[in-house]
């Protein structure tokens, strides 16, 4: 089974989103079907809930997203520290932290740092939501 990071970015558009053809959407959808592990961490889950609330979003609805996460999504103990390469915006520490700690077999982002960062990481890929759904559509179904 496939294990992706979402970056804020990532949710931020599936929530913004009102088309179902949305490759954001889609990836929501494909979650909750159980058709990959979203990995989360401590640390991004608290950047969900704040880029979240920052956007206008109710916060009994932000507060529904989190219990999701917190009963579907598999959350990562963050142990190791260490980078071969740090990213330029210190900001994508944390999503790096949870693909190197829970052994992501992927990053989802649109962030061209962390995009740019991610080819110094072959443990997992670093892509754009669409590469994420070819991914999807060609690992084996979920056991």
């Amino acid at each position: 089974m496939l294990r992706a990071v979402l970056d804020t970015n990532v949710v931020l558009a599936a929530d913004r989103t009102s088309n179902p053809l949305s490759p954001n959407r889609a990836i929501m959808d494909r979650w909750l079907r159980g058709e990959f592990a979203w990995l989360v961490s401590a640390d991004i889950t608290a950047e969900y809930a704040e880029k979240l609330l920052a956007k206008g979003n109710r916060p009994d609805m932000v507060e529904a997203f989190l219990t999701d996460l917190f009963l579907l999504a598999e959350t990562v103990e963050i142990r190791f520290f260490h980078f071969r390469h740090y990213p330029v915006d210190s900001d994508d520490t944390v999503f790096l932290l949870c693909a190197i700690n829970g052994a992501a077999t992927h990053l989802v982002t649109y962030d061209r740092h962390l995009l740019d960062v991610g080819l110094f990481y072959g443990e997992f890929q670093t892509c754009k939501p669409p590469l994420f759904l070819q991914s999807l559509a060609a690992a084996p179904p979920p056991g």
